[in-house]
């Protein structure tokens, strides 16, 4: 008897509470009856037709949006559709389907409903009428900024460039595109993950500040410099940045720009949303071109003629920005300076993961030594060898060390030469001509009493042969240990010559 009780008692719990939420389901569609009986709910009605049988472009919206939200998976009847592109799918919700959206807290009935006699298709909104007074007119706000965005998404990105008088017979025609099918992504592209998680924040950031970019009354674009050497992935990571904005590039080629006029109406033609290239603006500069002068250059770069445009982002590459200009650099005319360096340990194991599926090997610790040497090898050129070699991993690691130690071994080669070429110049500058030369000499100064020598090799300050090859980079860091370590030498016996002088001149 007592298992009896033991057994029949959680039964019937069971039961009433299965009969309470029952009655409770019913209370409640029972209540949402009386709720529309009343008038609480408010409807609208959005056609796919106006009454000139034109498209409706708010339907158009409301579909779009509504088809992106994922309650669409969890609707009855749901139509699946392929997409632009080929691997994509859309989800496209049936006639009389029913789907439910919240916005800022407010619940939001949707009903695909389809005319059975004339087959013309509509939605219908419903809303509470006091969600009705405060959220609607945002509500329908949010929807047109989602369209925007996933029609941005979905658009197919193009790659511009322009054309030269010559090739343009219409007169007015100065851009030629072609699809963009670059695959590189942010996820893709070689770089410190701290300083690619900035780049991406800043684009993200950009992308939803209109109303903050109008309100201080600057031009809603963002410019960035990219300055490496050849090979360090600066178009790689123009091409990834052009997919994550799904942004048109348009790529400026100055050597087919007429003059000052012309850039002006390459950058008028290019639409908002895009992305504006111009590569090796160090080149041009240096060369001194007479097609565009250098007052052009800064006006495009943040002129009069740069606010014919909105969301634009216009990016700049050079391999070098060390003799540029401060004008073409300031603050306003480049946002963001992002350098590309050579390859080091940590690129080379980014590499190893993405090209060979290696996160460990037996020969990462020999890499890492021969790295510590110094970066002598580009992004792109380890990239080659590891696709050339990708069959055998093993093989790829044996010839990125032994490209990097025969290149290394270059440098030194260099630097002894280079040595021995100024010999004879520093000697000269170095000689004698009064007792007290080192003191008063015009080719050599004490370090101590320059604020240069941070930047020149001890020794080196005021050195007429040697300063203008150290400003043109023509010593790498351990050609400057090397310098430094001559003339150090040099230094003592001048100083001993200095000591036989004093004594001479004493006697």
């Amino acid at each position: 008897m007592f298992l009896y009780l033991l057994a029949i008692i959680p039964l019937c719990l069971l039961v009433k509470f299965v009969s309470k939420t029952s009655v409770l389901h019913i209370l409640k569609k029972w209540l949402r009856l009386l709720q529309d009986k009343f008038y609480v709910y408010q409807f609208y009605k959005v056609p796919q037709f106006n009454h000139n049988m034109q498209e409706n472009q708010l339907y158009r919206k409301i579909s779009t949006y509504l088809n992106s939200l994922p309650c669409v998976e969890d609707s009855d009847f749901t139509n699946l559709f392929s997409g632009s592109k080929s691997n994509d799918i859309n989800l496209v919700l049936n006639a009389d389907q029913k789907i439910v959206d919240n916005f800022l807290g407010a619940r939001i009935s949707w009903i695909n409903e389809k005319d059975e006699k004339t087959g013309a298709r509509s939605f219908v909104l419903k809303i509470r009428r006091n969600d009705k007074r405060q959220i609607l007119r945002a509500y329908l706000q949010h929807i047109h900024s989602k369209f925007d965005e996933i029609e941005q998404r979905r658009k197919e990105v193009r790659l511009f460039v322009n054309v030269n008088d010559e090739s343009n017979r219409n007169g007015n025609r100065r851009w030629i595109s072609v699809p963009f099918t670059h695959p590189a992504t942010l996820d893709t592209v070689v770089m410190e993950q701290d300083l690619k998680n900035k780049v991406k924040a800043d684009l993200e950031t950009f992308l939803k500040s209109k109303q903050h970019y109008n309100r201080i009354g600057r031009i809603w674009k963002r410019n960035y410099l990219l300055h490496g050497p050849s090979g360090t992935g600066k178009s790689t990571f123009i091409a990834a940045m052009a997919n994550f904005l799904s942004y048109d590039v348009y790529n400026i080629d100055l050597s087919n720009v007429s003059d000052d006029s012309d850039l002006k109406l390459l950058l008028l033609q290019s639409t908002n949303k895009s992305l504006i290239v111009i590569e090796d603006l160090d080149s041009y500069l240096c060369n001194n071109s007479t097609a565009l002068s250098f007052s052009a250059i800064l006006n495009f770069m943040d002129g009069i003629f740069s606010c014919c445009g909105d969301e634009r982002v216009m990016i700049f590459t050079m391999n070098s920005k060390d003799q540029i200009d401060p004008a073409v650099l300031r603050p306003g005319r480049i946002d963001h300076h992002i350098h590309f360096p050579l390859c080091d340990f940590n690129a080379f194991k980014s590499l190893a993961n993405s090209h060979l599926g290696l996160k460990d090997h037996k020969l990462f610790p020999q890499v890492e030594e021969n790295f510590q040497t110094g970066s002598v090898l580009s992004p792109a050129e380890i990239s080659e060898i590891m696709i050339s070699n990708r069959s055998s991993p093993s093989r790829a690691l044996k010839l990125v060390i032994s490209t990097h130690q025969s290149n290394i071994k270059l440098v030194p080669s260099r630097t002894s030469d280079k040595i021995e070429m100024i010999h004879n110049n520093v000697e000269a500058d170095l000689a004698p001509k009064h007792p007290l030369w080192l003191s008063k000499s015009r080719s050599v100064r004490p370090v101590e009493e320059s604020s240069e020598s941070d930047k020149y090799p001890q020794g080196l300050i005021k050195s007429k042969s040697v300063r203008p090859m150290v400003e043109s980079g023509a010593f790498g860091k351990e050609s400057v240990n090397d310098l430094r370590k001559f003339y150090g030498l040099v230094r003592i016996k001048s100083s001993r010559k200095k000591s036989l002088d004093f004594d001479t001149s004493e006697k």
